[in-house]
């Protein structure tokens, strides 16, 4: 049975070192060493590997332009790897026999990598690092006065409407975290009661739909930050004329 918190593997002092830590450490190697693979190998004549790469960059280059227009160039690089770090993250966690791999505890065994994307710290972490830097971009877009303006104003309207958004800025939190992590440790939930249940091909359309499931999640966690950082990129005095007109 999937444990609802992630299990410590080993300590350094008082510091658990748990299996979605080294999961994700396992992810941050991965990405680095594809980074490293790929510029290594550019060449001013592409070859099929480096054009399937830049074919896939340059459809997400287009899709967050046609989302954020003139700020896609600093939105895209937030947008591409928090896509890339929970796609890999919920991927490798569908890897066959890797909960099979593990040290004896209490007659359990606890494997060595789980899927980080299935620990809430890690999903609440990347949230918390996803509103965060949309208002670091905010600020430095449009300035900290018209940041500031629309969260708060003299008008007693406008200044209930700027509290709304405060609110709507921590549910944004709640809602990325707890959806990434819902889906991914459902699922892995799911594939764990099967396999335990039945082996070999049964598991198989479970083990195809969680690979769909990773995707989904990861497009949709990626596209969300995209859209928050867009929106909020957006000078507040503009948008208001927009309105009123």
């Amino acid at each position: 049975m999937v444990s609802f918190a992630a299990e410590p593997i080993f300590n350094i002092g008082k510091f658990a070192v748990t299996n979605a830590f080294l999961d994700t450490l396992l992810v941050d190697g991965i990405i680095v060493g594809l980074i490293i693979a790929v510029r290594k190998n550019l060449k001013l004549i592409p070859g099929k590997f480096q054009t399937i790469i830049e074919s896939i960059f340059s459809e997400f280059y287009l899709l967050t332009e046609s989302v954020a227009g003139k700020n896609a160039a600093k939105i895209f690089p937030f947008f591409m790897t928090f896509f890339l770090f929970i796609l890999i993250a919920n991927w490798t966690g569908l890897i066959p026999g890797i909960n099979a791999i593990g040290i004896k505890h209490e007659g359990e065994i606890v494997p060595f990598l789980r899927a980080a994307t299935s620990d809430f710290n890690v999903t609440l972490g990347l949230a918390l690092v996803s509103i965060t830097a949309t208002h670091v971009l905010s600020i430095k877009t449009v300035g900290i006065l018209d940041y500031l303006s629309r969260y708060f104003s003299l008008n007693p309207i406008n200044l209930f409407i700027g509290l709304l958004e405060i609110i709507s800025e921590i549910t944004k939190i709640i809602s990325l975290s707890f959806r990434l992590f819902g889906n991914i440790f459902a699922g892995e939930i799911v594939l764990g009661t099967v396999s335990t249940l039945f082996a070999f091909v049964f598991p198989l359309p479970f083990l195809m739909l969680e690979v769909i499931v990773g995707l989904v999640q990861a497009l949709v966690f990626a596209m969300l930050t995209m859209a928050f950082m867009a929106v909020l990129m957006t000078p507040h005095h503009s948008e208001s004329k927009e309105v009123s007109h």
